[in-house]
């Protein structure tokens, strides 16, 4: 074997070995965008299961608050199905819905000492308004790992290898204007 055929061998071999490790670190990207997907999901269960139960809890207490009631579960039946369907827009439409619609419910609730001095109410508040914690600290970690995927399949020499091996960028999970701005309480208490 001639020396410039050695050269070339050890030459192909190192291409073949880059292109994996750059390969391999694709995948592991993907896959971190679906396991950061799943916490989220593991979350919004709990949340799903748990929202029946302070809305049955209140419904004991606040029958003229009927369509703050009827808001919430709507707004869980929406979340609950875009979560189903893995639609990462239209949990983020949503999520803006019942965030706003357990705000009001939680605002409401203070109008009720009676609710507010029950022993299950007060337990499912502080778990569902854990529950958003972790849903929020999730939805960061999401982002991060769609945010790193997207970047990699885009930069050079990465790009080759992904569009080759059909990687594809992952959505944000984004909220609306509206969940980010304050909540103006005074309409709650007029």
């Amino acid at each position: 074997m001639s020396l410039s055929a050695a050269v070339a061998w050890v030459l192909l071999f190192l291409a073949a070995a880059y292109a994996v490790v750059l390969y391999n670190g694709l995948v592991r990207l993907k896959h971190g965008v679906s396991k950061a997907w799943s916490n989220i999901d593991v979350l919004l269960r709990q949340r799903h299961d748990e929202l029946p139960k302070l809305v049955e809890t209140c419904k004991q207490y606040m029958q003229h608050e009927r369509s703050t009631l009827e808001q919430v579960i709507r707004a869980r039946t929406a979340v609950s199905d875009a979560r189903e369907q893995g639609n990462v827009g239209a949990l983020g439409q949503a999520e803006t819905g019942l965030r706003a619609g357990l705000g009001r419910l939680f605002a409401l609730a203070e109008s009720y000492p009676e609710l507010r001095a029950n022993e299950s109410f007060r337990h499912l508040q502080q778990r569902i308004s854990g529950l958003e914690s972790g849903i929020a600290d999730r939805r960061e970690l999401y982002n991060e790992s769609v945010n790193l995927n997207n970047v990699r399949i885009e930069q050079f020499p990465d790009v080759l290898l992904a569009r080759a091996f059909g990687f594809r960028a992952a959505p944000l999970l984004q909220f609306s204007e509206a969940e980010k701005a304050d909540v103006d309480l005074k309409p709650l208490f007029s």
